[in-house]
Protein backbone atom coordinates (compact mmCIF):
# COMPACT_ATOMS: atom_id res chain seq x y z
CA UNK A 1 0.00 0.00 0.00
CA UNK A 2 1.16 3.39 -1.36
CA UNK A 3 0.80 6.58 1.15
CA UNK A 4 1.56 9.98 1.56
CA UNK A 5 1.91 10.74 5.17
CA UNK A 6 1.37 14.34 6.54
CA UNK A 7 2.60 15.22 10.09
CA UNK A 8 2.39 18.81 11.73
CA UNK A 9 3.08 18.99 15.69
CA UNK A 10 3.35 22.78 17.22
CA UNK A 11 4.61 24.14 20.37
CA UNK A 12 4.04 27.80 21.45
CA UNK A 13 5.46 29.63 24.85
CA UNK A 14 4.02 31.38 26.94
CA UNK A 15 7.56 33.24 27.09
CA UNK A 16 10.49 32.91 24.53
CA UNK A 17 13.13 30.09 24.92
CA UNK A 18 16.60 31.07 24.76
CA UNK A 19 17.67 28.10 24.12
CA UNK A 20 16.87 24.62 23.32
CA UNK A 21 17.87 21.30 22.22
CA UNK A 22 15.56 18.89 20.66
CA UNK A 23 15.54 14.96 19.60
CA UNK A 24 13.02 13.55 16.70
CA UNK A 25 12.03 10.74 15.80
CA UNK A 26 9.43 11.19 13.25
CA UNK A 27 10.38 9.81 9.85
CA UNK A 28 8.92 6.49 9.16
CA UNK A 29 11.52 3.84 8.43
CA UNK A 30 12.88 2.01 5.59
CA UNK A 31 12.40 -2.10 6.52
CA UNK A 32 13.49 -4.55 3.90
CA UNK A 33 10.62 -6.78 2.87
CA UNK A 34 8.14 -4.57 4.99
CA UNK A 35 8.54 -1.02 4.25
CA UNK A 36 10.10 1.51 2.07
CA UNK A 37 10.29 5.79 2.43
CA UNK A 38 10.62 6.85 -0.96
CA UNK A 39 10.87 10.18 -0.52
CA UNK A 40 10.72 12.38 3.09
CA UNK A 41 10.84 15.77 4.16
CA UNK A 42 11.14 17.21 7.42
CA UNK A 43 10.65 20.84 7.69
CA UNK A 44 11.26 22.73 11.29
CA UNK A 45 10.40 26.20 11.87
CA UNK A 46 11.82 28.51 12.73
CA UNK A 47 15.14 27.24 10.79
CA UNK A 48 17.67 25.83 13.27
CA UNK A 49 21.67 26.78 13.97
CA UNK A 50 21.86 23.51 14.34
CA UNK A 51 20.68 19.75 13.13
CA UNK A 52 21.94 16.12 12.57
CA UNK A 53 20.70 13.53 10.77
CA UNK A 54 21.73 10.15 12.23
CA UNK A 55 20.28 6.68 12.38
CA UNK A 56 20.11 5.37 16.34
CA UNK A 57 21.13 1.81 17.81
CA UNK A 58 17.80 0.49 16.84
CA UNK A 59 18.44 2.17 13.28
CA UNK A 60 15.46 4.58 14.19
CA UNK A 61 15.94 7.93 11.75
CA UNK A 62 16.86 10.22 14.22
CA UNK A 63 16.94 14.03 13.53
CA UNK A 64 19.03 16.08 16.60
CA UNK A 65 18.39 20.34 16.15
CA UNK A 66 19.01 22.59 18.45
CA UNK A 67 18.15 26.82 18.88
CA UNK A 68 20.49 29.34 20.35
CA UNK A 69 18.57 32.77 19.75
CA UNK A 70 14.96 32.90 21.50
CA UNK A 71 11.67 31.72 20.05
CA UNK A 72 8.57 31.98 20.84
CA UNK A 73 7.63 28.74 19.06
CA UNK A 74 8.43 26.04 17.40
CA UNK A 75 6.68 23.86 14.40
CA UNK A 76 7.76 20.24 12.83
CA UNK A 77 6.13 19.30 9.74
CA UNK A 78 7.16 16.34 7.78
CA UNK A 79 5.94 15.30 4.03
CA UNK A 80 6.70 12.21 2.95
CA UNK A 81 5.44 9.22 0.59
CA UNK A 82 5.92 5.54 2.19
CA UNK A 83 5.61 2.27 0.43
CA UNK A 84 3.86 -0.56 3.17
CA UNK A 85 3.93 -4.37 2.38
CA UNK A 86 3.40 -6.66 5.26
CA UNK A 87 3.64 -9.65 3.76
CA UNK A 88 0.51 -12.26 4.77
CA UNK A 89 1.43 -14.70 7.79
CA UNK A 90 0.71 -17.99 7.22
CA UNK A 91 0.94 -20.78 10.11
CA UNK A 92 3.76 -18.93 12.68
CA UNK A 93 5.98 -21.97 13.86
CA UNK A 94 6.85 -20.70 17.29
CA UNK A 95 8.23 -23.03 20.60
CA UNK A 96 6.21 -23.72 23.95
CA UNK A 97 6.44 -20.92 26.36
CA UNK A 98 8.37 -23.20 28.08
CA UNK A 99 11.43 -23.73 25.64
CA UNK A 100 11.61 -19.77 24.88
CA UNK A 101 14.05 -19.14 27.32
CA UNK A 102 16.47 -21.52 26.35
CA UNK A 103 16.11 -20.14 21.71
CA UNK A 104 16.83 -16.90 23.36
CA UNK A 105 19.68 -17.59 25.02
CA UNK A 106 21.22 -19.72 21.85
CA UNK A 107 20.84 -15.86 20.27
CA UNK A 108 24.59 -15.21 21.29
CA UNK A 109 25.06 -11.66 19.47
CA UNK A 110 23.87 -8.66 20.78
CA UNK A 111 23.05 -6.85 17.50
CA UNK A 112 19.77 -4.21 18.00
CA UNK A 113 17.14 -7.16 16.93
CA UNK A 114 18.67 -9.30 19.93
CA UNK A 115 15.93 -10.72 22.32
CA UNK A 116 18.18 -10.00 24.95
CA UNK A 117 17.72 -6.02 25.14
CA UNK A 118 13.65 -6.41 25.42
CA UNK A 119 13.50 -8.97 28.43
CA UNK A 120 14.51 -7.31 31.31
CA UNK A 121 13.45 -3.70 32.54
CA UNK A 122 13.50 -0.61 30.39
CA UNK A 123 13.66 3.29 31.25
CA UNK A 124 9.56 2.84 31.32
CA UNK A 125 8.76 -0.57 31.79
CA UNK A 126 9.87 -2.56 35.25
CA UNK A 127 8.85 -5.76 36.45
CA UNK A 128 4.95 -5.60 38.38
CA UNK A 129 4.40 -8.83 39.91
CA UNK A 130 -0.04 -8.08 39.11
CA UNK A 131 0.99 -7.59 35.47
CA UNK A 132 3.25 -10.92 35.47
CA UNK A 133 -0.19 -12.28 37.38
CA UNK A 134 -2.33 -11.47 34.73
CA UNK A 135 -0.65 -12.98 32.19
CA UNK A 136 0.31 -16.17 33.79
CA UNK A 137 -3.42 -16.89 34.17
CA UNK A 138 -3.93 -16.55 30.34
CA UNK A 139 -1.30 -18.60 29.03
CA UNK A 140 0.00 -22.66 29.93
CA UNK A 141 4.16 -23.28 29.64
CA UNK A 142 3.54 -26.02 26.91
CA UNK A 143 1.58 -22.80 24.75
CA UNK A 144 3.39 -21.98 21.87
CA UNK A 145 4.77 -18.17 21.91
CA UNK A 146 2.66 -16.96 19.05
CA UNK A 147 -0.83 -18.48 20.68
CA UNK A 148 0.59 -17.10 24.35
CA UNK A 149 0.80 -12.97 23.17
CA UNK A 150 -2.35 -13.10 21.24
CA UNK A 151 -3.92 -14.38 24.04
CA UNK A 152 -2.76 -11.34 26.13
CA UNK A 153 -3.59 -8.99 22.87
CA UNK A 154 -7.26 -9.78 22.84
CA UNK A 155 -7.20 -9.77 26.91
CA UNK A 156 -5.74 -6.29 27.41
CA UNK A 157 -8.05 -5.37 24.34
CA UNK A 158 -10.98 -6.60 26.26
CA UNK A 159 -9.88 -5.85 29.68
CA UNK A 160 -8.53 -1.96 29.46
CA UNK A 161 -10.89 0.94 28.00
CA UNK A 162 -9.45 3.67 25.67
CA UNK A 163 -9.77 6.78 27.50
CA UNK A 164 -7.43 9.90 26.66
CA UNK A 165 -8.22 11.45 29.59
CA UNK A 166 -7.30 8.68 32.30
CA UNK A 167 -3.70 9.09 31.49
CA UNK A 168 -0.74 11.32 30.49
CA UNK A 169 2.28 10.52 28.93
CA UNK A 170 4.16 10.21 31.98
CA UNK A 171 1.52 7.76 33.29
CA UNK A 172 3.32 4.57 34.83
CA UNK A 173 2.28 0.86 33.26
CA UNK A 174 1.27 0.02 37.01
CA UNK A 175 -0.99 2.96 37.29
CA UNK A 176 -2.59 2.62 34.13
CA UNK A 177 -2.78 -0.96 34.45
CA UNK A 178 -4.90 -0.94 38.26
CA UNK A 179 -7.46 1.44 36.42
CA UNK A 180 -7.94 -0.11 33.14
CA UNK A 181 -8.49 3.16 31.40
CA UNK A 182 -5.74 4.74 28.81
CA UNK A 183 -4.26 5.03 25.44
CA UNK A 184 -2.44 3.27 23.14
CA UNK A 185 0.85 4.04 24.99
CA UNK A 186 -0.60 2.78 27.99
CA UNK A 187 -1.66 -0.47 26.26
CA UNK A 188 1.51 -1.01 25.13
CA UNK A 189 3.76 -0.65 28.07
CA UNK A 190 1.06 -2.57 29.77
CA UNK A 191 1.47 -5.40 27.08
CA UNK A 192 5.49 -5.37 26.91
CA UNK A 193 5.18 -5.80 30.88
CA UNK A 194 2.85 -8.61 30.93
CA UNK A 195 5.11 -10.56 28.19
CA UNK A 196 7.92 -9.83 29.77
CA UNK A 197 6.93 -11.05 33.22
CA UNK A 198 6.29 -14.66 31.50
CA UNK A 199 9.86 -14.42 29.70
CA UNK A 200 8.94 -13.21 25.91
CA UNK A 201 11.10 -10.63 25.10
CA UNK A 202 8.96 -7.55 23.52
CA UNK A 203 9.50 -4.30 22.84
CA UNK A 204 7.46 -0.92 21.37
CA UNK A 205 6.66 0.15 18.56
CA UNK A 206 5.53 3.72 17.12
CA UNK A 207 4.12 4.99 14.21
CA UNK A 208 1.31 6.22 12.37
CA UNK A 209 -2.15 4.42 11.68
CA UNK A 210 -4.28 4.81 8.83
CA UNK A 211 -7.78 5.36 9.78
CA UNK A 212 -10.96 4.34 7.95
CA UNK A 213 -14.26 6.94 8.11
CA UNK A 214 -17.30 5.01 8.37
CA UNK A 215 -19.51 4.08 5.61
CA UNK A 216 -20.53 6.93 3.75
CA UNK A 217 -18.73 9.66 5.30
CA UNK A 218 -15.55 11.59 3.81
CA UNK A 219 -12.06 11.09 5.37
CA UNK A 220 -11.43 14.02 7.38
CA UNK A 221 -8.01 15.93 6.95
CA UNK A 222 -5.94 15.35 9.78
CA UNK A 223 -8.73 13.08 11.63
CA UNK A 224 -5.79 9.77 11.42
CA UNK A 225 -2.95 9.76 14.30
CA UNK A 226 0.16 9.16 15.52
CA UNK A 227 0.06 4.98 17.17
CA UNK A 228 1.75 2.81 19.25
CA UNK A 229 2.01 -0.93 19.41
CA UNK A 230 4.11 -4.04 20.49
CA UNK A 231 6.54 -6.29 18.85
CA UNK A 232 7.13 -9.60 20.70
CA UNK A 233 9.98 -12.42 19.89
CA UNK A 234 8.26 -15.55 19.43
CA UNK A 235 11.12 -17.50 19.13
CA UNK A 236 13.90 -18.03 16.57
CA UNK A 237 11.79 -19.08 13.95
CA UNK A 238 9.31 -17.15 13.89
CA UNK A 239 11.22 -13.93 15.00
CA UNK A 240 9.86 -10.82 16.02
CA UNK A 241 5.94 -10.29 15.25
CA UNK A 242 3.91 -7.35 16.02
CA UNK A 243 0.52 -7.19 17.47
CA UNK A 244 -2.00 -4.15 18.12
CA UNK A 245 -3.44 -4.40 21.57
CA UNK A 246 -5.13 -1.48 21.02
CA UNK A 247 -7.68 -2.34 18.76
CA UNK A 248 -6.90 -6.41 18.91
CA UNK A 249 -5.08 -6.95 15.50
CA UNK A 250 -1.77 -8.22 13.77
CA UNK A 251 0.24 -5.39 12.70
CA UNK A 252 -0.32 -5.32 8.85
CA UNK A 253 -0.26 -2.26 6.16
CA UNK A 254 -2.78 -0.07 7.97
CA UNK A 255 0.44 0.54 10.39
CA UNK A 256 3.39 2.61 8.99
CA UNK A 257 6.56 1.98 11.54
CA UNK A 258 8.87 5.25 12.81
CA UNK A 259 10.99 3.67 14.97
CA UNK A 260 11.43 0.73 17.52
CA UNK A 261 12.90 0.39 20.74
CA UNK A 262 12.23 -1.23 24.19
CA UNK A 263 9.63 1.45 25.64
CA UNK A 264 8.50 5.18 24.87
CA UNK A 265 11.55 6.83 25.75
CA UNK A 266 13.65 5.01 22.95
CA UNK A 267 11.16 6.27 20.34
CA UNK A 268 9.24 9.47 21.53
CA UNK A 269 8.25 11.48 18.57
CA UNK A 270 9.99 14.75 20.35
CA UNK A 271 11.84 15.06 23.73
CA UNK A 272 14.66 17.61 24.44
CA UNK A 273 15.21 20.70 27.05
CA UNK A 274 14.80 24.10 26.76
CA UNK A 275 15.35 27.14 28.46
CA UNK A 276 12.31 29.02 29.61
CA UNK A 277 9.85 29.99 31.88
CA UNK A 278 6.03 29.30 32.41
CA UNK A 279 3.54 26.65 30.53
CA UNK A 280 3.47 25.93 26.29
CA UNK A 281 0.30 24.64 24.32
CA UNK A 282 1.21 22.18 21.69
CA UNK A 283 -1.02 20.54 18.46
CA UNK A 284 -0.74 17.66 16.23
CA UNK A 285 -2.52 16.73 13.32
CA UNK A 286 -2.24 13.31 11.40
CA UNK A 287 -2.83 12.45 7.78
CA UNK A 288 -2.14 9.03 5.99
CA UNK A 289 -3.74 9.19 2.46
CA UNK A 290 -3.66 5.83 0.77
CA UNK A 291 -3.04 5.94 -3.17
CA UNK A 292 -3.83 2.64 -4.18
Amino acid sequence: MLYDIGLRISYEYDRPANAGRHMLRLVPATLPGEQKVIASYLDIQPMVEERIDRMDFFGNATVEAAYRAPHEKIEFKLHCRVDRHVPERGFVSSPALQHLASQAAAYNTLDPAAPHHFAGRSPRVRPAAAMTAYASDLVQPDMPVFEAVQAITTALHRDISFDAEATTVDTAPEDAFAGKRGVCQDYSHIMIACLRGIGIPAGYVSGFLRTIPPAGKERLAGADAMHAWVRAWCGAQAGWVEFDPTNNLLVANDHIVIARGRDYSDVAPVKGVLRTAGSQTTEQSVDVVPLE
